[in-house]
């Protein structure tokens, strides 16, 4: 039995205006996923340092490093920061922050952390 070729669903035009939109949407983050890690930036760091009294108090810990390794984000309503805090010495924490949208005005929010992980573990949602 010989099957047929099967025919393109789109072509000419079609075909051009699908390809590059899926280029366009695999390349912007998707709403609700965890995007891709990104190295520190000054923005995050600051995002870090907001709640790092807060990550102190909660985890019983006084951090006398505390240097923004990499993050990934979530845009929600608003956006969660997912975190990897280097604390000292071979440990590392990953917080999530969340940053509510400017029209609620308001402060940033420790969601979650999670202790004793690694330099090379990567941030996964929690």
């Amino acid at each position: 039995m010989v099957c047929p070729t099967p025919t393109p669903i789109y072509t000419g035009a079609s075909q051009l205006i699908v390809t590059l939109l899926l280029t366009v949407s695999s390349k912007m983050p998707l709403c609700g996923g965890l995007g891709a890690a990104k190295p520190a930036t000054p923005e995050v760091q600051a995002v870090a340092d907001s709640v790092k009294s807060e990550l102190e108090s909660k985890s019983g810990k006084n951090f006398s490093h505390y240097e923004v390794i990499e993050f990934k984000t979530q845009v929600v309503a608003g956006t969660n920061y997912f975190i990897k805090i280097h604390v000292g010495g071979e440990e590392y924490i990953h917080a999530r922050v969340y940053k509510a949208l400017p029209h609620a005005q308001e402060k940033l929010t420790l969601s979650s952390f999670l202790e004793s992980k690694t330099k090379n573990e990567e941030i996964v949602h929690f």
